[in-house]
């Protein structure tokens, strides 16, 4: 019998009350014609109703791929747990399903992406949940909000604090899919699929596991079909016994804003040159004091943000290729992208499932991660997930508490006020009007990483900003250097109302950074 089927009819058999996992990263391997046409059939039939939803990274993006938009309706969905969902600037409007989230019309969860990967393979494999220390004392840890995002969420916990072997430790209880649904390139007659034409491989075996193991049903969206027997075993990522229905997307975008770009999905190697530099500016002389940082030979993580400027940092002093990327989505070194495409990566190594990714970053194995915030607080806490004001403008925490929960060093970027206006020159940085409010606040609206706790367990902190590079020490953040041009007292300590200290042996921040040239620097 044949598993091609047309996306109506592979909808048609998902039941009320399922839940469903969905293998995708905003836009990077989203099954949107699937996803489309289950919202189509909800507005013709009224089912399937009461879906719980299970994204381990975003599905869809604002920007063409609307993912789980397509099924933002009351009735079809009932729960979503998520390690991120799709975000962007305030100048569009807010996504559907930040609507209901907001509205608390659904009940809606942030669940770091390892943790939900790894509920995953634990469901697979009939053990009894996941039991993890990724996300104590952060918004994920039950003494705070336990991954709840609003009323409805907390009133129905899905973690629990519980003692193990004489530690604290969290347990995320089994939630079984019914329904996988996930994306490839393309299917043979028995539904093995292959990747060759995507950026990452995500996590679609884990997830089509884990549903197979439960009896459940596996759909695989694909851009093309091909003769059983023609697949290269090796190139095969998911294999058809696990596949039930496959559907065809001839037109499907391979990332945001992407329909098709071979170096993505490592079929060319772009010259280092065709790779455009950072702009020269603030942001650009922040992410050059947070790539001092770097030694070659070094792996290091990468996050969304000014962080992902780095690598061009890198590029434009002529070592594009000293240190190793690792980013979430699976790519491994090569230059990973930014705005759009972010996720992805050009002239990668090597693409790891993220899953296995997940695993390298919980348990610390790379050198240091570079990565963004919002806010900072005095006890030296990082939000990056949660904006009460304009919601949609953040993504949630992603992969961010995997990353930092065992990261030996952890270099975060961003701006330390709000608004102000900033000029930059060859000879400094100097603040001409102040900022609307300052990014170094008393008590932080969401704790995504904990100070308090990477005090407790040796990791190196720093935070850079266009003032300042701040240090967690345990009397809270000391500005240990300072940015050429910047007036110590006025702009950083009566700036941040006191909450950031200035090292009486603060030393002043090399003058390269301010350079509208190279700056010769070799990590």
């Amino acid at each position: 019998m044949s598993k091609l089927v047309s996306a109506a009819e592979a909808v048609a058999r998902i039941p009320d009350g399922a839940v469903v996992t969905v293998s995708s990263s905003s836009a990077l391997g989203c099954p949107d014609l699937v996803l489309e046409a289950l919202g189509r059939r909800f507005d013709d039939e009224g089912h399937p109703r009461g879906l719980t939803m299970l994204h381990p990274i975003a599905a869809g993006d604002m920007y063409g791929v609307k993912g789980i938009d397509h099924i933002a309706k009351d009735g079809l969905i009932c729960r979503v747990l998520a390690g991120s969902y799709p975000s962007g600037p305030s100048s569009l409007p807010m996504p559907e399903i930040w609507k209901m989230i907001v509205e608390d019309r659904i009940e809606a969860y942030n669940v770091p992406s390892g943790i939900m990967f790894d509920m995953h393979r634990e469901v697979a494999a009939r053990r009894p949940g996941v039991l993890t220390r990724i996300g104590l004392d952060t918004f994920v840890d039950p003494r705070r909000e336990g991954c709840a995002m609003n009323g409805k969420a907390a009133a129905r916990p899905i973690v629990t604090q519980v003692e193990f072997a004489g530690e604290t430790w969290l347990h995320f209880p089994n939630i079984v899919p019914d329904v996988c649904i996930l994306r490839a390139t393309t299917a043979d007659e028995r539904g093995n699929l292959t990747y060759e034409h995507e950026g990452a491989y995500l996590g679609g075996l884990e997830q089509a596991i884990a549903v197979r193991n439960h009896g459940g049903l596996v759909i695989a969206q694909v851009q093309r079909m091909t003769a059983a027997g023609s697949l290269r075993p090796h190139d095969v990522r998911v294999p058809g016994h696990l596949v039930d229905l496959v559907v065809i997307d001839p037109d499907q975008k391979q990332t945001c804003e992407t329909p098709y770009d071979p170096a993505i999905s490592g079929q060319i190697m772009r010259p280092w040159s065709s790779f455009k530099l950072a702009e020269h500016g603030v942001e650009k002389v922040i992410a050059r004091r947070a790539a001092f940082e770097l030694k070659r030979g070094m792996t290091a993580n990468l996050g969304f943000g000014i962080s992902a400027q780095v690598p061009r940092i890198l590029l434009e002093e002529g070592h594009p290729d000293a240190v190793t990327w690792a980013i979430e989505q699976g790519a491994v070194g090569g230059m990973p992208l930014t705005d759009f495409a972010f996720g992805c990566a050009s002239n990668a190594d090597g693409f790891v499932p993220s899953p296995q990714q997940f695993i390298y970053f919980q348990g610390g194995g790379f050198d240091v991660s570079f990565l963004s915030f919002l806010e900072v607080d005095v006890e030296g806490n990082v939000n990056v997930s949660k904006l009460g004001k304009k919601p949609f403008l953040t993504a949630g925490c992603g992969g961010f508490v995997d990353i930092t929960a065992q990261a030996r060093k952890i270099v975060f970027s961003g701006w330390f006020e709000a608004g102000a206006e900033v000029q930059l020159t060859g000879e400094g940085i100097r603040v001409a009007k102040p900022g609307k409010f300052t990014k170094m606040v008393e008590k932080v609206e969401h704790v995504t990483f904990s100070g308090r706790r990477a005090r407790a367990e040796g990791q190196d902190v720093l935070y850079v900003t266009e003032r300042c590079v701040m240090r967690l020490t345990a009397e809270g953040l000391v500005a240990t250097e300072i940015m050429p041009g910047i007036e110590p007292e006025r702009d950083i300590v009566i700036a941040s109302q006191g909450r950031v200290k200035v090292a009486p042996d603060a030393v002043t921040i090399d003058r390269r950074l301010l350079s509208e040239t190279p700056m010769g620097w070799t990590p």
